[in-house]
């Protein structure tokens, strides 16, 4: 038989009832490593109907990836349904995922930036396949087909099948923590 301990007066004793900036707050207490995953879509062309018209880039910084599963391998990472890269996002097939070395944040920087051509201030990526583009410089990338999107609250969680792989070799990794960018220092 298993017992359960109930939790003592001291245990729930600092413990408050969550409202957004407490949350937002506690979150920036976790350190998560840096990536920018960029996608492509078709644009439909409105002169022609059911014509396609040329392709839709989108890239953003996103802290919130993470590997969900090896067998099959699959990765996941979160996008409001606010954002400039959502609707591109929301029909993309195919998108890459770059983990950011820690010499990156201008990377990081000019991909968290709204209203901005981010591809045209970042000119170190090339298309790569399925026309998505490949930044460089990257500790490493992950080439991926979306395989659910699933609806998180103001987010989606996007879950994708790692197609290829690229590793850029060995270095630091961009971290971020506490609202800035930071690196995660050898022992």
């Amino acid at each position: 038989m298993t017992t359960v301990e109930r939790p003592t007066a001291d245990a729930t004793a600092g413990l408050r009832p969550v409202d957004r900036d407490l949350f937002r707050a506690l979150l920036r207490r976790q350190a998560t490593s840096v990536t920018v995953v960029t996608a492509v879509a078709r644009a439909t062309d409105p002169a022609h109907p059911g014509g396609i018209g040329a392709p839709l880039r989108a890239g953003f910084t996103a802290t919130s990836f993470t590997s969900v599963s090896l067998d099959p391998p699959l990765v996941s990472f979160c996008l409001g349904v606010a954002s400039s890269s959502w609707p591109v996002l929301a029909r993309a097939e195919h998108v890459a995922v770059h983990l950011l070395a820690q010499g990156q944040r201008d990377a990081a920087t000019i991909f968290a930036t709204s209203g901005i051509d981010r591809f045209a201030a970042y000119p170190d990526w090339t298309p790569g396949p399925f026309g998505v583009p490949l930044l460089g410089g990257v500790l490493a990338r992950l080439l991926c087909r979306v395989v659910h999107r699933v609806p998180a609250g103001d987010h989606t969680l996007v879950i994708a099948e790692p197609l290829a792989l690229g590793d850029g070799g060995d270095g630091a990794p961009l971290v971020h923590h506490r609202g800035g960018y930071t690196t995660a220092a050898p022992a």
